[in-house]
């Protein structure tokens, strides 16, 4: 493992730790808050599976983001599998994103019972989060095949 990738490997781990700390301790509180304030099983399950879905996809991106700085390790970094990362990266972001704005009316109806409207604005925050990642990892994604393509035409010439 190189120096310059070791600080980012930490971080990633950091995330993945306080993500999995928010599915075990917060977003079961929150659940049961919004059961007593809603009093429909229904919409709390159909909540809280777009939660931990979008926690589930929050760690694909996590894990592609670490096979991404093992390629950057081995020199591999213009690689047709770090394309493929990306663009799983991509996906899962734009994935993401969708969950978030189709759970927004749980969003407001929770905010509303509770008086809360942070609530929605958190909601959002969380969609335009997901949109910004997807959209950067989609332009590096075309950049980086660009580069591929200019380093392939390069290696041919010489």
């Amino acid at each position: 493992m190189k120096r310059e990738t070791i600080f980012l490997r930490l971080t990633i781990y950091v995330m993945a730790l306080m993500m999995l700390a928010i599915c075990i301790f917060i977003i079961p509180t929150h659940l049961i808050n919004a059961n007593n304030l809603m009093h429909n099983l229904t919409y709390n399950l159909i909540f809280g599976m777009g939660l931990y879905l979008t926690a589930v996809l929050f760690f694909i991106v996590l894990w592609q983001a670490l096979k991404l700085l093992h390629l950057i390790d081995k020199n591999e970094a213009f690689s047709n599998s770090s394309v493929l990362n990306l663009k799983n990266i991509k996906i899962s972001a734009y994935l993401a994103c969708l969950i978030y704005i189709l759970e927004s009316p749980f969003f407001y109806m929770f905010a509303d019972k509770d008086d809360a409207p942070g609530v929605v604005i958190i909601g959002m925050v969380l969609a335009g989060a997901a949109l910004v990642i997807a959209l950067f990892a989609s332009m590096l994604q075309k950049l980086l095949t660009q580069a591929i393509r200019i380093k392939q035409e390069n290696d041919l010439t010489i």
